[in-house]
């Protein structure tokens, strides 16, 4: 049917060409490629399947941002974002962090930090896009990248720490409020809201900052050894030009620039971005009766059924919005006095000056 369809001419130039010359021996391309490369790559190279040739196969980026606020509450989806590429990962491929922070607790923005260290841990290349502000905290996390890459105008730095507790203490003894509180351990408390403040707990206070400062400064040394530590480690921070000059960043662009250079390189580029299970009675709209379909369309139910299963879900909404209330009216009792005292707020990685908001250029 080939010899027909094609005619004797071309269907024998065709089987020369794959099989081989019978005449004078010689091998076709096919035959060819099936001595020199394995079956399962050429069947992968057919299906699309990924080819361990590194010099042949696609390489891919994996974009995810991370918007920052005060606690670094995003790190829970940034560390589901990091495990989900690692898994995906391949060797060649890299990832992009698109990063906007102020800065934040030490805790949540150092977390954070170790999250993206994992990247260096499996050799994959990391580069850092800071659009408009990566300060303390956020510059912790900045410097993990093996390439940063900031705007013109990006504030940059304010390595540094700071901790701010207001003291009601002469107010509330004007008052004839008296707080009591009984410790075990020195320096279990030193400065409160509501508590004296002494020359000790001030040394103290002072003490614990300095230490948060100098782990501070060796960590960011650690990733970005070609920087003077000890001239940018001052609490100040740079615009893009400067920033640059100081080393912070290696160099000047937007992320729409890195974008396109990437996928000019050939790279494919994908988004990544983790979205968690809906809580609450959104959560249990998936459970309502009717709402899953059985196989081959067989998805009636009894009255009875039915019936049990609305007073299951109208029992989980009820329990829901009284965990709710609960919860609200603890943190508001508790957010007056604890919330200050709690360690992972009292020592902030965070830029006071809020420099992106406070510089401005307007009419």
């Amino acid at each position: 049917s080939v010899v027909e369809i094609l005619g004797p001419n071309r269907a024998d130039a065709i089987r020369t060409t794959l099989v081989g010359n019978i005449v004078s021996g010689e091998a076709g391309t096919l035959l060819k490629n099936l001595k020199e490369r394995p079956l399962e790559r050429i069947l992968s190279s057919l299906v699309g399947g990924h080819s361990n040739d590194s010099s042949t196969a696609s390489k891919n980026l994996y974009v995810t941002r991370f918007p920052g606020d005060v606690s670094a509450s995003q790190v829970a989806q940034l560390r589901e974002e990091v495990t989900g590429i690692l898994r995906a990962a391949q060797p060649g491929d890299e990832a992009l962090l698109i990063l906007q922070s102020g800065g934040g607790t030490v805790t949540g923005y150092g977390l954070a930090a170790a999250q993206l260290l994992r990247f260096k841990a499996k050799d994959i290349k990391l580069t850092i896009c800071v659009e408009q502000v990566a300060a303390s905290g956020g510059y912790m996390m900045c410097c993990t990248a093996d390439r940063i890459v900031a705007s013109p105008f990006a504030v940059l730095g304010s390595i540094g720490v700071i901790s701010e507790i207001p003291n009601a203490y002469e107010r509330l003894k004007q008052e004839g409020i008296e707080f009591q509180t009984i410790t075990a351990g020195k320096y279990k408390r030193t400065i409160t809201p509501t508590k004296k403040v002494t020359k000790e707990d001030v040394l103290k206070s002072t003490e614990d900052i300095n230490s948060i400062l100098r782990l501070f400064k060796e960590f960011v040394h650690s990733q970005r050894p070609q920087l003077d530590i000890e001239n940018v480690a001052t609490g100040e921070t740079w615009f893009g030009e400067d920033a640059l000059a100081k080393g912070l960043c290696d160099e000047l662009g937007t992320a729409d620039d890195v974008l396109l250079e990437f996928v000019d390189k050939g790279y494919d580029v994908y988004e990544v971005e983790y979205k968690p299970t809906p809580e609450g009675v959104g959560g249990l709209l998936a459970g309502l009766p009717g709402s899953s379909s059985g196989v081959g369309g067989n998805t009636r139910k009894s009255n009875s059924s039915n019936v049990g299963g609305w007073r299951g879900v109208l029992r989980s909404v009820i329990r829901g919005v009284v965990s709710d209330v609960k919860e609200e009216v603890m943190a508001e009792l508790s957010s007056t006095v604890g919330g200050m005292n709690a360690v992972e707020k009292r020592y902030m990685a965070k830029d006071p000056s809020d420099s992106s908001n406070r510089i401005q250029v307007r009419d």
